[in-house]
């Protein structure tokens, strides 16, 4: 299995710390409002990385945290606490905020078919690990104090700029940092914030510096060392969190430990509407639940992320989502097979092949196994998606003119349960049709049998109506398909 590493920018042989294991952490949501599509494409993504590390027989401990503590929306730590904002814009606390969203956030990951996290860790649930941690720091001697908080002193940790390729120089003009003249550097970021004097926040907490609440960065590293250890296998997020958070991550916990946080590093790329980045701020925010209303299945909204490669910037457009819809409705035509397994006759095939006549035949054993290899090969390096979807387009295009036989059929149920563990299709869910729609497959095929096409084309009338088209063989009767 190989994956860019964001690390040495190359795409790497994955070699896990220890064998036939692998740990994960994956920045999980700010739980003050609905997550967008946006952050639904990076997540998903997220559950690609942990069906292919599965498939490939990893034992894998997956963290993804749930910041449940308001953190400040500027990268310079100011502005304004996100959980706040929200219950003020609802008329709620911050804890009521963030236990609604955070239900509704796992709520998303079961109708989206997420393979389950080993941890789903709340920030609030490891405050007492990320004041330890900021302890650790100070001891080590990164850290100082000023009147709004403990930070973290930059210059302190030499390397802080090699990760994300900073040049320190052009970074004291950038928009993202608002210096403030009481911090030694202007990249020196918060530890632990201290609650305005004279107000009480929704979430604060006693330390040894005073009450208040912790920095955004401080979370990730303080869970990771409590759950996981010192260093992981690999760490995931989004690509903006490269020259900030992820930066500061490392700075943290290799500045307490003195050992890498993390080998890997895969981070996804942003998702555009209208060459616009997906955000709330932007208007552009659409849900769950817009997808539904327009119609569209959440398999299908799946289907759509894995048509482009995680490391590509990728574009959304209702057109392209809909174009997936269709796709879907390909693959579980495909899936449906299921329910129609053919007598085939291969003696009587072998025959007639070998005499020069034209019959039907299945796909064979040899054909699943086959494209089951190649996709695998395909996510195997560095979770090619696009590729693989196009192989299993090949299969479905063959499967939907041909048939399955009782010869190929365990090969076949066993591909179909393979596509599920590794892209989340929910194919194997597929449905067996009533037995009224199938005496109306039958009595059509009588009608054609006795040449009675004015009833037959009724009876095809009437199976439309109840939402199935047929496809007719020569030798195997009528091959239904959902429409």
């Amino acid at each position: 299995m190989k994956l860019f590493n964001t690390l040495s920018r190359q795409v790497e042989d994955f070699k896990p710390i220890a064998q036939g294991k692998a740990s994960v952490y994956t920045c999980g949501p700010t739980v003050y409002d609905y997550p967008h599509i946006g952050n639904w494409f990076t997540f998903i993504r997220y559950d690609i990385l942990v069906r292919v590390l599965k498939l490939n027989g990893f034992d894998v401990n997956w963290v993804l945290n749930i910041t449940d503590v308001g953190h400040l929306i500027s990268d310079a730590d100011e502005g304004e606490d996100k959980l706040e904002k929200g219950a003020r814009r609802e008329g709620k606390s911050a804890q009521d905020i963030a236990a609604f969203y955070t239900k509704y956030f796992f709520d998303g990951l079961n109708r989206l078919n997420f393979q389950t996290p080993t941890v789903l860790p709340r920030a609030t649930e490891h405050i007492k690990d990320q004041i330890s941690l900021i302890e650790t720091l100070e001891q080590k001697g990164f850290t100082y104090i000023i009147d709004d908080g403990v930070y973290y002193d930059v210059s302190k940790f030499p390397d802080y700029d090699k990760f994300a390729g900073l040049d320190m120089d052009q970074q004291l003009e950038t928009e993202r940092i608002n210096p403030n003249p009481m911090k030694r550097n202007p990249q020196d970021f918060a530890l632990w914030k201290f609650s305005p004097k004279g107000k009480q926040r929704d979430m604060e907490w006693d330390s040894p510096w005073g009450r208040g609440f912790p920095g955004w960065h401080i979370e990730c590293s303080a869970i990771i060392l409590a759950l996981l250890g010192e260093t992981i296998d690999i760490h995931s997020g989004g690509i903006d969190h490269i020259p900030v958070h992820h930066t500061n991550e490392i700075a943290q916990s290799q500045a307490a430990t003195g050992k890498p946080l993390a080998n890997y590093w895969m981070h996804t790329n942003h998702i555009l509407i209208d060459d616009q980045k997906i955000a709330k701020s932007t208007g552009n925010g659409l849900t769950l639940e817009d997808v539904e209303k327009a119609g569209i299945s959440l398999e299908a909204f799946r289907l759509l992320v894995l048509q482009s490669h995680y490391r590509t910037q990728s574009r959304f457009s209702w057109d392209e989502l809909e174009a997936a819809q269709n796709r879907l409705r390909s693959l579980r035509a495909m899936a449906d097979l299921r329910w129609q397994i053919v007598d085939f006759d291969r003696q009587d095939y072998q025959a007639e092949k070998k005499s020069g006549a034209y019959q039907e035949y299945p796909l064979e054993q040899a054909d699943f196994e086959r494209y089951t290899n190649e996709i695998t090969k395909e996510l195997n390096d560095d979770l090619a998606t696009p590729k693989a979807l196009a192989y299993l387009s090949e299969i479905e295009e063959q499967a939907n003119l041909r048939f399955i036989s009782k010869d190929s059929e365990p090969a076949f149920l066993q591909f179909l349960d393979f596509i599920d563990q590794a892209l989340g299709l929910r194919l194997g869910d597929s449905k067996d049709i009533n037995d009224t729609k199938k005496a109306l497959i039958s009595s059509r095929e009588a009608a054609r049998d006795v040449k009675d096409w004015k009833k037959a084309d009724k009876l095809r009338d009437k199976l439309e109506a109840e939402g199935l088209r047929v496809r007719d063989t020569a030798k195997y009767g009528s091959i239904w398909y959902r429409i």
